[in-house]
């Protein structure tokens, strides 16, 4: 496509546009130019990128954090780097990396600050690569940086099949702590191969009652939990002394249909409140992630992905990618995670 204001030939890509909130139906694939790179900022071809539920929450409505209409959403994704800006040292062009992107990650060519981006460790993918940002960054934060866990304790991971409970287990298991999980019967085999102690089946059983007969009625240190709501109100009260609770999510509050406002509202009237008097009383503490309000904080960031990929090199770091789907099928990949169906992460390639 020719500028001819200005004479340079710009760069096509392909990217998922949502230009209405609703199902996932409204996922469509556009081209657009790719924009002149500003200062300290690379291209890179994306080979994958990941898809988060924060993603989905966008898409039908529900996420405060999302860009204006029309909008490009994806917080993470992995490719090869194929132009710099004229501050950018050009050794970058030609690597191998991944990194996470303020939206915009589901297209084709990506520009982004090169200090979000990370060398890809041989062992892995394109698509493995794609899904560690999110997913281990968050779980690093919850168990580690916030959650403080330690050997001798017990961490409940909800949702535990995730793409962010597998990345806590994998954490949690190189710490040395005992891991109690909630999901579906049908992931608990797979879970148990990726080193998930106890896995609890939350349609089956009272997570309540399995976790307290666990733990011989003691509870647990830390339960790390996506959901929202009431659930955050029960796990409070499944805390041990010194027990901390991560909030990192309101999932329970998904939904592509004319109830999701209502749903939301619901979600949001059954959150507990947390008073500093009761805390100090019952020697608890609570404490929520939002990786999303982070970007202020790349250097700290990047100290989490160091520890991480030397994970990776060490061997205990598996991202596991569940599966993949064309950019031509992003509804069905939305569809797929919304459905429950995933044990892992889900990407797209274009």
């Amino acid at each position: 496509l020719l500028h001819f204001k200005t004479g340079i030939r710009m760069q096509q890509r392909q990217q998922i546009v949502i230009s209405k909130t609703g199902s996932a139906k409204e996922l469509k694939m556009e081209e657009s130019a790719l924009p002149e790179l500003k200062a300290g900022e690379v291209t890179v071809e994306v080979a994958a990128a990941g898809v988060n539920f924060a993603d989905i929450m966008a898409r039908q409505g529900l996420y405060p954090d999302a860009p204006p209409l029309p909008m490009v959403v994806g917080y993470e994704m992995s490719g090869t780097v194929t132009a710099v800006a004229g501050d950018v040292d050009s050794h970058w062009v030609g690597k191998r990396v991944f990194g996470l992107s303020r939206f915009g990650g589901y297209s084709s060519h990506l520009n982004i600050p090169v200090n979000q981006l990370f060398d890809i460790p041989e062992k892995l993918s394109f698509a493995e690569a794609a899904s560690i940002p999110v997913a281990y960054s968050t779980a690093y934060s919850l168990v580690v940086a916030m959650g403080q866990l330690t050997s001798k304790e017990t961490i409940l991971i909800q949702n535990a099949g995730g793409g962010v409970g597998l990345a806590i287990i994998d954490i949690a298991k190189h710490i040395g702590a005992t891991t109690i999980g909630t999901a579906s019967t049908r992931k608990h085999e797979f879970l148990s191969a990726r080193g998930l102690d106890h896995a609890i089946d939350y349609n089956k059983f009272d997570w309540r009652k399995e976790v307290a007969r666990i733990t011989d009625n003691r509870g647990v240190e830390l339960i790390t939990d996506p959901l929202g709501g009431k659930s955050w109100k029960h796990g409070y009260k499944a805390l041990r002394s010194t027990g901390r609770i991560g909030m990192f999510g309101i999932s329970a509050a998904s939904d592509s249909s004319f109830m999701g406002k209502l749903k939301l509202l619901k979600t949001a009237v059954e959150m507990p409140f947390f008073h500093p008097v009761n805390l100090m009383n019952d020697n608890r503490s609570t404490f929520g992630v939002n990786m999303g309000h982070m970007w202020h904080e790349v250097d700290k960031l990047r100290v989490w992905m160091e520890y991480l990929i030397n994970g990776v090199n060490e061997g205990w770091v598996r991202p596991y990618v569940d599966k993949e789907f064309k950019f031509a099928d992003a509804a069905a990949a939305h569809q797929y995670i919304e459905n429950r169906k995933n044990t892992g992460k889900v990407v797209l390639v274009p």
